[in-house]
C-alpha cells in the first residue's frame, strides 16, 4: 500500500465482520487503500474492536451512525467515538443546531463531522408527509446545510442531485459527500434520488459513498477503479 483516498467510500453493507474483511482482502494488493463506510448494521454486530482492526490495517473509516438525540447525550457519546480514531462521523441535521454544535465541541482533532440532510431513499412526497412540511426537498436540504455549517460541521451527506444546491448555500470548503450512487447499468434498489459517478462530479460532489454496485460486483476492485476514474 502506498496511500489512501477519501474521495470514494466503499459502504461495507455486511452484518458480519469476517465477511467484510474477506471482501476487502483483494484490495490489500492495490496501491491505494480504499476508505470504507461502516454503518449501523455492521457496527452493532462488531463494535469498536472491528473499527480498531480496520484502522490498524490502514483503512480510513467513515462511521455512519447518524447520531440523533438531545445535545447532552450526543456530546457525551463523542468521548467513546473519539477513541476509535475514525476519520468521519455522521449526525442527523434534523437534530438541530445545538445538537450538532455539541458534537463539534467534543470531537477529536481531525475528525470530520457530516450532517445527514434528507435520506436518499426519501422521495419528496415521502419527506413532506413524514415531516409535515410543504417545503421541497431542495429547500429542506439547503436549510439543513446552512444549519450544519453554522454549527461548525465539516459538511453534509445528501443525494448527489443536491450537491450544487448545497454549494450555493454554503461557503467554499464545506464538504458534499453523496451516497445514492449507481452505475448506468445498476438497479436503483431502495434509493430514490440517485446519480452516476460522473453526474455526481458534474453536480459538485466532493466524495462518493458506494455500496451495492461495488460489493455485489463480480470484480469489486475493477468496479472501484472504474468509479474512481469516472469521478476524479
Amino acid at each position: 500500500m502506498t496511500g489512501t483516498t477519501d474521495k470514494l467510500f466503499i459502504a461495507l453493507d455486511f452484518t458480519d465482520g469476517s465477511q467484510a474483511l474477506a471482501f476487502l482482502k483483494p484490495f490489500e494488493d492495490q496501491d491505494i487503500r480504499p476508505a470504507v463506510k461502516v454503518g449501523m448494521a455492521l457496527f452493532y454486530a462488531t463494535g469498536a474492536d472491528f473499527i480498531h482492526e480496520l484502522r490498524q490495517a490502514g483503512y480510513p473509516v467513515f462511521l455512519d451512525l447518524k447520531l440523533f438525540d438531545i445535545p447532552n447525550t450526543v456530546a457525551a457519546s463523542m468521548a467513546s467515538i473519539n477513541k476509535m480514531n475514525v476519520q468521519y462521523l455522521t449526525l442527523h441535521a434534523l437534530g438541530g443546531e445545538k445538537m450538532l454544535a455539541a458534537a463539534v465541541q467534543e470531537k477529536a482533532d481531525g475528525l470530520k463531522l457530516l450532517a445527514v440532510t434528507q435520506l436518499t431513499s426519501f422521495s419528496e412526497i415521502q419527506m413532506q408527509q413524514t415531516q409535515m412540511t410543504a417545503a421541497s426537498v431542495e429547500q429542506s436540504v439547503q436549510h439543513l446545510a446552512r444549519i450544519a455549517e453554522r454549527a461548525g460541521m465539516s459538511g453534509t451527506i445528501s443525494s448527489p442531485l443536491e450537491a450544487d444546491l448545497i454549494r450555493q448555500a454554503t461557503k467554499p470548503g464545506f464538504l458534499k459527500v453523496t451516497p445514492g450512487i449507481r452505475l448506468p447499468d445498476s438497479r436503483t434498489d431502495d434509493q430514490s434520488r440517485i446519480a452516476t459517478p460522473s453526474k455526481a462530479k458534474l453536480l459538485g460532489a466532493d466524495a462518493l459513498v458506494v455500496g451495492r454496485p461495488i460489493i455485489q460486483a463480480a470484480d469489486p476492485v475493477s468496479v472501484y477503479k472504474k468509479i474512481m476514474e469516472d469521478f476524479t
